[in-house]
């Protein structure tokens, strides 16, 4: 039976899955980092995790304004605006730093990647991995719908919110190509549905 993944809705919760991410794992700091940026730009786990460093820091280790990459499932092109994850992305790379300084012989700051895996840092973490550990944060938390879209939908559903239900601009962050798409991504369209449905006078008698 394949998982149902839905976006984190509850802010209480959010807190805690941010809080178990970054404090009850050995390398939390990375994979916290892993869901602010999944969240922030609405990639999927596939691209935030292939991201290079080279990609959100300039040569002077400062944080972008923007990454330029491309989807490699779609294969369209992309802007990333890296400002609200930006003071994430610069404290990662202080954590980074300083790990590596303790542990010399694990090449992680001199890897490329951006998320490097620490076994073999000259790679990127795995889909496989991440998936691993954010269904090891619901089985700490338990909830049952966590998984590694659990970010992009998360932050689909607070642009969403946010911007008082503006479809189009989410639909656009996520490179969908309808509305409706996007609304059965968030698990909105029945919701959606209802709350409209909510809000029509159909005639009744006063009984």
């Amino acid at each position: 039976m394949q998982q149902i993944v839905l976006p984190i809705k509850d802010t209480q919760m959010l807190k805690q899955v941010l809080e178990c991410l970054h404090d009850d794992f050995q390398y939390g700091p990375r994979n916290y980092t892993i869901f602010q940026v999944g969240k922030a730009t609405l990639l999927r786990v596939s691209d935030v995790l292939k991201l290079k460093k080279e990609d959100v820091y300039d040569e002077k280790g400062r944080v972008k304004k923007n990454a330029f990459i491309i989807d490699q499932k779609t294969q369209k092109r992309n802007t990333l605006y890296l400002k609200p994850v930006a003071n994430d992305l610069a404290a990662y790379r202080r954590w980074l730093a300083e790990f590596q300084i303790d542990h010399p012989r694990l090449k992680v700051y001199q890897s490329e990647w951006l998320f490097p895996s620490f076994e073999h840092p000259d790679r990127p973490i795995g889909g496989k991995q991440f998936w691993r550990i954010m269904n090891h944060v619901g089985d700490l938390l338990g909830i049952n719908y966590l998984g590694t879209h659990t970010m992009r939908k998360t932050g689909a559903y607070l642009v969403y919110e946010q911007t008082h239900h503006n479809i189009g601009l989410v639909m656009k962050l996520l490179n969908h190509s309808s509305e409706a798409m996007t609304l059965a991504y968030l698990g909105l369209d029945q919701e959606t549905r209802e709350t409209m449905l909510d809000r029509i006078d159909f005639g009744q008698l006063n009984v």
